[in-house]
């Protein structure tokens, strides 16, 4: 099979590996589609990278003995290798697992674990089956797309009478946009890509500030009476962005961050949690059993065909990650056949 790979910096490709074989109950997944994520850090760093990718849409293509699915079955690829035994599993939490599969050591190999590959393995209770009509390309929004923000709103119980902040408007934060707008919930953004700037307020975006701009919070003030957003979900991963979430977010808030970052937070414990009463969660992904939840948002948005901006041939893996990385971008999207 063809896998893409990051050889330098700023330089990708592909490469030819052997298909992987099915073990156990893990089935053999036909990649369709296979979204891009954070991988083009690496490009620009030129880190060398052989297992790009951590979500996709496919078809189970084959099986070592009877599972969860069958061959023929669409479905969405879950990430990561989840025990499936512990609390967090069976809870639906996997995501948070502490005892993940070594997938080199179960199959021999670490052939299977990437994505943006024509196939790849996946233990077949982390393989939930697509509705009947929707693509491709529209069911690998489940992953990074939409589901960080759909799990912290869902704990935030985010609803139509929130206002709501959305720091950063890359796609995790597009498809946070998305998802408010379908929850009734009225959005603020901060973003500095003018890109990004339009296609959130194309998907509805009452008003967006810019990180840059002193008055920003002053702006979000005066947008809601003095007091401050309901609620803030930092999707930048900068120190600026979470801090910005706290200072906004009206006495007895909700601040959520789903934005990796590897800096320190200054955060005031009396000042900016106890006396102002702040909830605040961190937020990986979903709940295994909101994902019925998140068809639903796909298959009834308006939306929806605006967080994806390019659906590109693996062949092009070059070009897609020069996109990727210039930020004049939603959602990129790579076709492993094409």
């Amino acid at each position: 099979m063809r896998k893409a790979v990051i050889v330098g910096e700023r330089r990708a490709g592909l490469e030819e590996v052997p298909d992987p074989r099915p073990e156990r109950d893990w089935a053999l997944v036909k990649v369709h589609a296979a979204p891009m994520c954070t991988e083009y850090k690496r490009f620009v760093a030129g880190r060398r990278a052989e297992f790009l990718g951590h979500e996709a849409a496919g078809e189970v293509v084959a099986l070592a003995q009877p599972g969860r699915v069958e061959v023929g079955d669409r479905v969405v690829v879950m990430p990561q290798y989840p025990c499936g035994r512990c609390e967090l599993c069976v809870a639906g939490d996997y995501i948070y697992c502490e005892n993940n599969c070594d997938l080199a050591e179960f199959t021999g190999s670490r052939e299977g674990s990437a994505t943006m590959a024509q196939y790849l393995l996946k233990p077949s209770w982390l393989l939930p089956e697509i509705p009947e009509g929707v693509s491709y390309e529209h069911a690998s929004l489940a992953c990074c797309a939409l589901g960080p923000s759909f799990g912290a709103f869902q704990r935030m119980g985010l609803n139509a009478f929130d206002t709501v902040l959305v720091t950063g408007a890359g796609p995790v934060g597009l498809g946070a946009v998305v998802n408010a707008r379908f929850r009734g919930a009225r959005v603020i953004v901060m973003e500095s890509v003018p890109y990004r700037v339009d296609r959130a307020e194309r998907m509805g975006a009452e008003c967006v500030v810019h990180p840059g701009d002193p008055d920003s919070l002053t702006r979000i003030k005066d947008l809601t009476d003095g007091k401050g957003v309901d609620c803030a979900l930092d999707c930048s991963g900068s120190v600026q962005g979470e801090r910005f979430c706290i200072d906004a977010t009206r006495r007895r808030g909700r601040v959520a961050f789903v934005g990796e970052c590897g800096e320190e937070l200054t955060v005031r414990v009396s000042p900016d949690l106890i006396r102002k009463g702040l909830m605040v969660i961190g937020s990986w992904h979903y709940n295994l059993a909101y994902f019925p939840l998140i068809m639903k948002v796909i298959q009834k948005s308006p939306l929806i065909d605006l967080l994806i901006s390019h659906v590109i041939p693996m062949s092009k893996v070059q070009e897609a990650f020069e996109l990727s990385a210039s930020h004049q971008c939603a959602k990129i999207i790579l076709k492993p056949w094409e």
